[in-house]
């Protein structure tokens, strides 16, 4: 199994979600990374984006998310209910599979010293990852917020960052470290007051007498018209979730006022979930066995030949989709990976050292590719669904004709877009049947072939659906670029046939 690490930066905009989205596109850009789940608050005026993958491409991930992050959100002009103090406010790195919290506190140090030497951002270590003990707990990195720490940060010793400069730009200052995993859980009062939520807040927290593990703040939550205690729930075991609830519940009896709802922001373990289960519904002798999903998880039917299996049932079934192009992705997802697996072939072996960046640079596309062409097997079942339900129009219906070119014309995008991935796996063959580990040639260009075949069928896709669009300068331009992809193409594979002399 390889090594997993999971990242939760939060960001101090929750507003516009044009920017949250260009700040996951960049956590996207990389290579490996998985993005699990975004939460956008617009009372918080905050987001929170979690994502996993391997260390290294972790890394690289939240600085690229906070790079663009700095280019996005001033700090100078934010407004919000949450503590913050700074665009990228706090990234934390989480042990998740096989990776220690020694490896996140290196991670940690490595990303906050790139952020200040890099982008000019002052860096507060905290956490496991602190260098100072009044570090270790967020909330006194962030005091006084973005105003207190600009007025503060050239000449208080306790202000002095880890890394970066000592004054605060419109990018403001992030706080980077290495912690266990965390619930974010917020409890929602059906009152106006915000002065019972402090309270209770104060009531709750372990740093004022209450719950071991348990951070709490009180809110208001203007748009709603209520306020919130919301909680960071450092140890879910130590301090369960149903336990904080009841006593916020018990609390806010104190006050006449009642609970009104409860939330999770971002993930939370299957056993935090459970924890609640088996105290709200007095189960005995409860065991997680005792849940279907976990078990179906054990099955047969979860292993990658049965889900192979299964895709290849769908494609012989008598129905239109998943059909020959969402067949063509496929291929060109296999491509990749076989561009990937030569590429890993090659890697860390002495006689290849001089192709080593060659590979790593093949490897990081080859997945991305791999990734991409993945999900466009289904996105071109979807585009042709919309067509068939384009054509289901009643046809004196004003909107049909209009419907049925928009369906047909994204029906020619996704299969157009399929070409263009494939050629780059192709041109990714190239390299790796020349460059990489002469082993695995044939693995090489069994990929450039399974490329080529996707370019292929998804050209023929393209031009299925433009006899059929009525925007023929638009359907001329499409026709264009599909069939100098399908050119270059062949004129790579050709290439690449003639100097292997196959």
């Amino acid at each position: 199994m390889h090594p997993i690490v999971e990242c939760v930066p939060n960001f101090s905009e929750g507003r516009r979600p044009e920017v949250v989205a260009q700040i996951v596109e960049a956590i996207r850009s990389v290579a490996d990374v998985r993005v699990l789940d975004v939460e956008s608050d617009a009372d918080h005026n905050r987001s929170v984006i979690t994502f996993i993958g391997p260390p290294h491409a972790v890394e690289e991930a939240a600085f690229r998310a906070a790079a663009r992050a700095a280019q996005l959100i001033d700090m100078e002009q934010h407004r919000g209910e949450h503590p913050r103090m700074g665009a990228t406010d706090v990234i934390p790195f989480v042990p998740a599979r096989e990776v220690t919290m020694a490896d996140c506190v290196a991670m940690a140090r490595r990303v906050g010293r790139r952020l200040g030497e890099e982008l000019g951002i002052p860096v507060y270590l905290y956490e496991e990852a602190a260098t100072r003990e009044t570090r270790r707990n967020l909330a006194d990195v962030r005091r006084g917020e973005y105003e207190g720490i600009k007025a503060e940060i050239a000449t208080n010793p306790e202000r002095e960052p880890d890394f970066g400069p000592r004054q605060l730009g419109p990018a403001g200052a992030t706080a980077v470290g290495a912690r266990p995993f965390l619930i974010a859980y917020n409890v929602n009062l059906a009152t106006t007051n915000l002065e019972v939520a402090r309270a209770i807040a104060k009531a709750v927290r372990h740093s004022s007498g209450g719950l071991r593990y348990v951070k709490a703040l009180g809110l208001g939550i203007k748009e709603r018209g209520i306020v919130q205690v919301s909680m960071n729930m450092t140890n879910y075991e130590g301090t369960p979730l149903h336990r904080a609830f009841e006593m916020v519940k018990r609390e806010a009896a104190r006050y006449g006022v009642n609970v009104a709802s409860s939330e999770i922001v971002g993930l939370a373990p299957q056993a935090a979930l459970l924890q609640a289960a088996e105290f709200c519904l007095q189960l005995e002798n409860f065991q997680p066995a005792q849940i279907l999903e976990n078990r179906l998880a054990e099955s047969p039917q979860d292993q990658p030949a049965a889900q192979m299996a299964g895709f290849l049932d769908a494609v012989a079934a008598g129905t239109p989709t998943p059909g020959g192009g969402s067949v063509a992705a496929l291929a060109g997802a296999l491509g990749a990976a076989l561009e990937m697996m030569v590429a890993n072939l090659t890697l860390g072996r002495k006689k290849y050292a001089a192709v080593e960046a060659d590979m790593e640079s093949i490897r990081a596309r080859a997945q991305a590719l791999r990734s991409e062409l993945a999900g466009l097997v289904a996105r071109d079942s979807a585009a042709y669904e919309q067509v068939m339900a384009a054509y289901r129009l009643p046809k004196d219906a004003p909107e049909r004709e209009g419907t049925i070119q928009a369906a047909l014309l994204g029906a020619a995008e996704v299969p157009l877009t399929v070409a263009e991935k494939a050629l780059e796996v192709i041109e990714l063959a190239a390299i790796t049947a020349s460059k990489g580990n002469p082993n695995a040639t044939s693995d090489a260009v069994v990929g450039a072939y399974m490329a080529r075949a996707a370019v292929d069928g998804a050209a023929l896709n393209v031009r299925t659906n433009l006899t059929r669009m009525t925007d023929a300068s638009r359907a001329h331009e499409l026709r264009r670029r599909v069939d100098e992809i399908q050119s270059r193409a062949q004129g790579v594979v050709t290439s690449i046939e003639s100097r292997l002399n196959f």
